[in-house]
This record gives C-alpha cells, structure tokens and sequence, in this order.
C-alpha cells in the first residue's frame, strides 16, 4: 500500500483550484484559511470577491480528489483520503 501526504500548501491549493473553477474566477482571486476545532472538525474558510464562504471536511476532501488527479494523476475515493493535524493540517492518501 502506497501513502501520499499532501501539505497545508497543498491542500489550500487544491481548494483554491477547486473552488476557482466552481466559482468561474482566477485562482489568484481564491483566498483560503484552513482550521480545526473540537465541534466542527476540520473547515476551510474562502474569500472570493469579499465573501466569504465555509467549507466542511467532505468539500475538502473532494477539492483535495480534484487535486490529486489533475496533479498526480492520482485516482483517489474518499475512504483514501484522511486529513490529519500535527504541526499543521496535512492529508493522508493511502491507496
């Protein structure tokens, strides 16, 4: 069994990709904070055009599915993908 660990700069790439392409805006407009917090998990905030938007584990994880196949060519199911906090938020791909 092979493990990609993807960085928080991974990570908020991949939501930024992900939600630039939802939104049909510049990846450069894409802001994201990612956090974790004992009652909600893990959440990322997005700024786009002065708003602000909230997004849980599972839209995450699918920008972070999007992510590892457009960049590493990398078919992934979300039972594969675990985000995991250490130092920082990272996440655990085992395929």
């Amino acid at each position: 069994m092979s493990t990609t660990v993807l960085s928080m700069d991974e990570i908020i790439n991949a939501i930024c990709l992900h939600m630039a392409e939802r939104k049909a805006v510049r990846v450069q407009d894409v802001q994201v904070e990612l956090s974790w917090d004992e009652d909600t998990g893990y959440t990322a905030e997005v700024w786009i055009q002065g708003r602000s938007q909230y997004l849980v584990e599972s839209n995450m994880i699918e920008a972070i599915l999007r992510y590892l196949h457009s960049e590493y060519g990398i078919r992934a199911y979300r039972e594969n993908v675990r985000l995991d906090l250490d130092e920082e938020i990272t996440a655990i791909v085992n395929m």
